[in-house]
């Protein structure tokens, strides 16, 4: 077999946690649970700290044991938005340094993505080309920066210049802005549902926004799979067909820029990622664990792209991420 390539995998530090629980208060919090502490957003539990977070060695020993040979790192939500543009720069100029000494660790099993302090983009910009010089590949940003649309124009410089460098960009969400007022602090929704429909919202406006028809040259990897976006294409279509506000920024129907937009195998059905595939193409689907996350699955997701056909699995194991993430 092949190599695998994951491009949808996350670490965090001790530091970074450390730094949220002092300056993300009250909005974000660790609230003991059992015999473990569990961050919450608002009213919704995002994420529950565990050792595979934290420790390489047990995320290279899980590659190992999984068949999966090169990660390309991440932080997770919330990332680092819950700061003053001290606070902010300090924590993204930490985690970046901390999976850049990875990296160097592991060069042979390890890459990462860049987090940046996007509320401030004269210092989201500096941070890019400082963790491009240390290493990144690529960048990773949440579905909304502290409740703003990822196409607000206040980040059109720092979309410009990842364009311009044509550079790999995953889109993490998060709960969605008002997620407590939807009820997602219930039944444990936030994650299934709230995650989802946050990236959905967030590619879907790129694409009727004009998005890619401004920036042409960056590679926009849409987390678990675009969401529900794979399943909606059409009725986006159908929509742009017939009402005027939908098509009044783009010259092509949905579908025709999707084909531009990477996805994931973070999907737990092959016939999920049968529909990626059909919709976003199959030179545009990537496989992707959510490693270490409780929901995360390297052996089990890997298992559905190898049921693909031989030509259609090589490019999902790492065809695609070698390509756009320029591997060697």
């Amino acid at each position: 077999m092949s190599l695998v390539v994951d491009v949808h995998t996350h670490m965090l530090s001790e530091q970074w946690l450390a730094m949220l629980v002092e300056h993300g208060a009250p909005l974000y919090r660790l609230v003991p649970r059992g015999d473990r502490k569990t961050l919450f957003m608002g009213q919704s539990a995002i994420m529950t700290p565990n050792q595979g977070m934290f420790d390489y060695e047990m995320r290279i020993a899980a590659m190992d044991d999984a068949g999966v040979d090169i990660a390309i790192i991440s932080l997770t939500c919330p990332n680092v938005y819950w700061g003053g543009p001290e606070i902010s720069t300090r924590a993204a100029v930490q985690i970046n340094d901390d999976m850049a000494h990875a990296q160097k660790t592991y060069p042979k099993r390890i890459r990462w993505l860049a987090s940046l302090p996007w509320q401030y983009p004269d210092r989201a910009l500096a941070e890019l080309q400082r963790a491009r010089d240390s290493g990144a590949v690529g960048v990773m940003v949440l579905a909304d920066i502290d409740g703003v649309a990822l196409t607000d124009p206040k980040f059109a410089p720092i979309w410009q210049a990842i364009d311009d460098a044509a550079l790999p960009v995953l889109v993490h969400p998060t709960v969605p802005p008002a997620g407590d007022v939807l009820g997602l602090d219930e039944l444990g929704l936030a994650n299934p549902i709230g995650f989802t429909f946050n990236t959905s919202l967030a590619v879907a406006r790129m694409i009727l926004d004009g998005f890619f028809e401004r920036f042409t040259k960056l590679k926009l990897i849409a987390s678990h799979a675009g969401g529900s976006l794979p399943f909606l294409i059409g009725r986006l279509d159908r929509c742009w067909e017939k009402i005027e506000p939908t098509r009044a920024k783009t010259s092509h129907p949905p579908s025709y820029y999707f084909k531009r937009v990477f996805l994931d195998s973070v999907v737990y059905r092959f016939d999920a990622l049968e529909m990626a595939i059909s919709t976003a193409g199959v030179d545009n689907v990537l496989y992707g664990s959510d490693y270490p996350f409780n929901i995360g699955d390297m052996p089990g997701i890997l298992a559905l792209v190898d049921k693909l056909p031989e030509e259609s699995r090589e490019k999902v194991r790492n065809g695609n991420a070698a390509r756009i993430f320029d591997l060697s």
